[in-house]
């Protein structure tokens, strides 16, 4: 179902052609942005730039003077906000980075409303035919020293989980999950860049070797290692999280626990310029972006569109392919400005 979903999507991408369809008088009348400065922040993830393109182009069709996108790792991203040194963050997770949202001071700095994207999961994975043949279904089986060998890569007799970028969130959780399910004896949390240990991983699955890693969605991962058919989610023994959130359970509604609740992602921007903004305020509410898009989009990217140009390119085309909706995103916001 992903995967023939994400084919869908980039096949309407593709067809979408390239290039905005033109503003018209009518727009340009009503620009509540005009002389207003925007600073839009991203982490190193190359694959938020899709989401973030769309919003920034939104920003300057309501006549906003956006500059071009600062890169810093969610922690800083979400202090930087709730100071004023960046105006908003297309990709805050919530409730992954609950933690970074309330250090940088909560609702009083950051203002959150609205859902940009819905239905996002994480979790550890490896590849179906060695689940299938010892029977794995989850991490905590990983315990056992000869099942863990399965997957060591370098010889040390340890498994080698292909892990989190430190500064992403998802490595605290871990990182944490090691100690709580007594796997450091038996499991390496490897980490680095992402885009390079998961290209590592790919090519040894595709060498016929058994893979261990950990993925979010929506991101092309999934679109290549395709959930259910390639590789299979394991689940946890129990729920626990780091932080304020040691208390969660993170089964999901079908039942089942892969460790990490499932997130929504959302526009996070500095309170005080949102309520002095509300064009902005109610743009930022009301975007809402298919998790099946941004899979599409990042699946292009890892295929070898990954260039700014090719970004900016994908970015138009789905503005094109989805006009009527875009519009309509700008005449409220152009309303809330007028009220």
């Amino acid at each position: 179902m992903f995967a023939k979903l994400t084919r869908t999507s980039i096949a309407a991408l593709t067809a979408a052609g390239i290039g905005l369809a033109a503003g018209g008088a009518a727009l340009a009348q009503d620009m509540p942005g005009e002389g207003v400065t925007v600073t839009p922040l991203k982490s190193s993830i190359a694959e938020e730039t899709f989401q973030t393109l769309l919003v920034m182009k939104a920003l300057e069709e309501l006549g906003y003077e956006v500059e071009d996108i600062k890169e810093l790792e969610y922690a800083a991203a979400h202090i930087a906000i709730a100071n004023g040194d960046g105006t908003f963050l297309a990709d805050h997770w919530n409730p992954l980075h609950t933690d970074f949202y309330e250090q940088a001071g909560g609702d009083e700095k950051i203002y959150r409303e609205g859902t940009y994207s819905p239905g996002a999961l994480q979790g550890y994975l490896i590849d179906k035919a060695t689940a299938d043949e010892y029977a794995i279904t989850n991490i905590e089986q990983m315990k056992d020293p000869e099942i863990a060998k399965l997957f060591d890569n370098n010889g040390d007799g340890t498994a080698d989980l292909t892990g989190c970028t430190p500064g992403w969130g998802c490595e605290q959780v871990i990182e944490h999950q090691l100690d709580a399910f007594e796997l450091r004896d038996t499991v390496t949390h490897n980490q680095g860049s992402y885009s390079a240990i998961i290209a590592d991983t790919i090519t040894r699955y595709k060498n016929g070797e058994p893979v261990f890693y950990y993925t979010w969605t929506p991101y092309w991962v999934s679109g290549v290692l395709v959930p259910g058919e390639d590789v299979v989610w394991l689940e946890v023994p129990f729920s626990s999280l780091p932080g304020e959130r040691a208390d969660v359970d993170t089964t999901l509604p079908n039942g089942k626990n892969y460790g990490f609740q499932a997130n929504t992602q959302h526009i996070i921007a500095n309170r005080e310029w949102a309520e002095a903004n509300p064009a902005a305020a109610k743009l930022f509410s009301i975007m809402e972006l298919s998790s099946n898009d941004i899979s599409a989009e990042n699946l292009l990217m890892q295929e070898g569109q990954d260039s700014e140009a090719d970004i900016e390119r994908h970015a138009d085309a789905w503005i094109e392919a989805n006009r009527a909706t875009f519009d309509g995103w700008l005449e409220e916001a152009r309303a809330a400005a007028a009220e």
